[in-house]
């Protein structure tokens, strides 16, 4: 069954109330967005509480954000095709109902392992249904309405920014029924279960008449290369770096050679690699991939070691750190919204690579500041290097996608939308692994209680430098981006609304095939 737009239906009371039924469609795929873009925020800043009530050691709390983004990275593209394959509706209501279930046992976890367990199996559900999100939307709404909608999408965003960690702060300070942490996952509940039941009666199934074959081998040999190196990162420190752990990480490396072989050689069999590796030719779109995978190591290393370092270090309660936050957000939000606009378009690259500048000079405040306040620094004292990294990487991810994307080949512009979100991933999933080198690694174990505050100071400090380097690195292959990317404006997204958008609209639409502009959601 496919969906007939306002522009094809019937006049009358069928025309009517199928646009009634787009938006309420529209409003559960975005309700689902919003909730997996919360799910990623809300638990970092409850990790010192899940540290304290369950018992969790460093591994398994890196664990605990790792993991979920491990499993999200593994299945973006394998949900993508999924839907493609099986119906975008299917796909997504399985998805968000195994999200629910992976909630509940989140929430119900009986101790750590079981906590780690749930998250990779939330991560996995996760991946079944945000790609469907756009999928859905491309196939329900007609060429000359997806500006509107893509707008509202991008409000979703940053409201999932600014009140996650805000939500998590408040859950977790609230201690509501006594259950700590719990309710972080246990909100999901509601929000899933009635996100089931209307999507199942409004959104409209569609499918892709020449969807690409799984390639189930690609994806057991990410993931299991991912682990490879991730598992000796994250328990190195406390197994006193054993000598397996280095031959894992190797090992890791030669098996993303073999996927590597594996790919071309079923790109030369039957066309459907789980990587487009003719890609890579693109000079930009291999710099880009670096860049991207790059600014995901920083952004998980940063994230989590901020959490420690306000709620462990200073210790502040998780609501003084969600707020702390907020300036932060807000430049995010304010300066994405300036680069696209207005800088971009004049400046081009220049705009991406001053955000890699811009952000890597509100770190080196922040390690100033951290510096010389020390355990005393204030609240107030933290917003103007959060403001400033916050405009640094506004700067830089609402533009990265075009920039990166502007010399691919229109037919593969949906497989390396698809890539770029995976990749992202996985460098979160890296950063968070590297976390026990930057930030566990030089904390003195043997230091009395009273000095541990201290100690995460100072590894916190540490860490930013980490940042600092990474963002350098970051502007240096910024080089190899095009100096002004080109608009993808012909074909079916025309200003006008005039063509493609029947095609659109009858769901004749590859999930592989539907990120140009409006590539990801998941980042």
């Amino acid at each position: 069954m496919t969906y007939n737009s306002p522009a094809t239906a019937p006049p009358g009371t069928a025309s009517a109330a199928a646009d009634r039924r787009r938006w309420f469609a529209l409003a559960i795929v975005m309700t689902a967005a919003f909730m997996d873009l919360v799910d990623v925020t809300i638990v970092n800043i409850a990790i010192p509480s899940i540290q304290q009530e369950a018992g969790a050691s460093y591994s398994q709390i890196q664990w605990i954000t790792a993991g979920y983004a491990l499993a999200f990275a593994a299945g973006l593209i394998t949900g993508g095709r999924l839907g493609d394959i099986h119906g975008r509706k299917r796909m997504f209501l399985i998805g968000i109902a195994g999200f629910t279930v992976a909630s509940a046992l989140c929430g119900f976890a009986a101790n750590p392992e079981m906590l780690v367990a749930s998250r990779i199996l939330q991560g996995g559900m996760a991946a079944m249904m945000v790609p469907q999100v756009l999928s859905i939307v491309h196939a329900t709404f007609p060429a000359h309405e997806r500006g509107k909608v893509f707008g509202l999408f991008g409000m979703i965003v940053g409201l999932g920014a600014v009140s996650g960690p805000l939500l998590g702060a408040l859950l977790t300070q609230w201690n509501l029924f006594g259950l700590e942490w719990r309710p972080i996952f246990l909100i999901n509940l509601p929000v899933g279960i009635a996100g089931l039941i209307l999507g199942s009666k409004f959104i409209t199934e569609s499918k892709a008449p020449k969807a690409l074959k799984l390639d189930l081998v690609g994806v057991v040999l990410v993931t299991l290369g991912m682990l490879m190196v991730l598992y000796p990162l994250t328990r190195g420190q406390e197994l006193d770096w054993p000598l397996w752990g280095y031959a894992m990480m190797a090992g890791g490396l030669v098996v993303f050679g073999a996927l590597i072989a594996y790919e071309k050689a079923k790109a030369a069999r039957d066309g459907s690699p789980l990587v487009e590796l003719s890609l890579f030719k693109v000079k930009s779109f291999a710099a880009g991939i670096a860049v991207q995978t790059v600014f995901g190591v920083c952004m998980g290393i940063f994230f989590l070691v901020w959490t420690l370092y306000m709620q462990e270090g200073l210790d502040w309660s998780a609501l003084r750190a969600g707020t702390t936050g907020i300036p932060f957000s807000i430049a995010v939000s304010v300066a994405a919204g300036m680069s696209v606009q207005k800088l971009v378009p004049r400046f081009g690259r220049k705009v991406l690579q001053g955000g890699a500048l811009t952000m890597a000079t509100g770190v080196l405040l922040y390690i100033w500041e951290a510096d010389r306040y020390g355990a005393d620094i204030a609240s107030w004292q933290m917003a103007l290097p959060l403001v400033v990294m916050g405009a640094g990487m506004g700067f830089i991810v609402a533009p990265l996608t075009d920039a990166i994307l502007s010399d691919v080949p229109r037919e593969h512009s949906g497989s390396a939308s698809g890539l770029l979100n995976t990749v992202q991933q996985m460098g979160t999933a890296l950063g968070l692994g590297l976390v026990s080198v930057v930030f566990f690694g030089v904390i003195d174990e043997k230091a009395a209680r009273s000095e541990v505050p201290m100690e995460i100071v100072g590894a916190f400090q540490n860490s930013l430098w980490w940042v600092v380097g990474v963002l350098v690195a970051i502007f240096l292959l910024m080089f190899a981006l095009p100096s002004r990317p080109r608009q993808h404006v012909e074909g079916a997204d025309g200003g006008d609304g005039s063509g493609g958008g029947d095609e659109a609209a009858a769901g004749d639409v590859s999930g592989d095939e539907l990120a140009e502009r409006e590539p990801a959601l998941t980042s």
